[in-house]
C-alpha cells in the first residue's frame, strides 16, 4: 500500500442563487397566508356538517308532528280519546267504572 494517505475530495458546497432564494421566501410567505382561510374553510365544513345533522333531526321531528295532525284530525281517534281518556260517553249512554283493589287505574300512555 501507499504511504500516501487517501485524499478526499472535498463535497461540493450548495450555492442558492438570488433567484431561488427569492422563490423560497415567496413560496413560504403565500403557504403562510394560506393557513388562516384553509383554517377557517375546515371549521366552516365542520359547521355545515352539524347544521345538517341538526335539520335531518328537525325534519324527523317534523314528519312525526305532521302525523300526529293527521292523527289528531281524526274522529275515530278522538273519539276514542275522549272515551279511554276523559271518561265521557255520547248522550244516551252509562258510563261504568271499574276501580282495582289497588287503587286508580293508570291512564294510557296516549292520555
Amino acid at each position: 500500500m501507499s504511504t500516501r494517505a487517501a485524499v478526499r475530495p472535498k463535497p461540493a458546497r450548495v450555492r442558492v442563487s438570488p433567484r431561488a432564494a427569492v422563490l423560497v421566501i415567496l413560496l413560504l410567505t403565500v403557504t403562510s397566508f394560506a393557513i388562516t382561510p384553509v383554517r377557517a374553510l375546515l371549521v366552516q365544513r365542520d359547521r355545515l356538517d352539524l347544521l345538517d345533522r341538526q335539520a335531518q333531526a328537525l325534519q324527523r321531528q317534523n314528519d312525526t308532528l305532521h302525523d300526529r295532525i293527521l292523527q289528531l284530525r281524526d274522529p275515530a281517534y278522538l273519539e276514542r280519546l275522549a272515551r279511554e281518556c276523559l271518561g265521557m260517553v255520547l248522550p244516551g249512554e252509562t258510563a261504568f267504572v271499574t276501580v282495582p283493589d289497588e287503587g286508580t287505574a293508570p291512564a294510557s300512555a296516549e292520555c
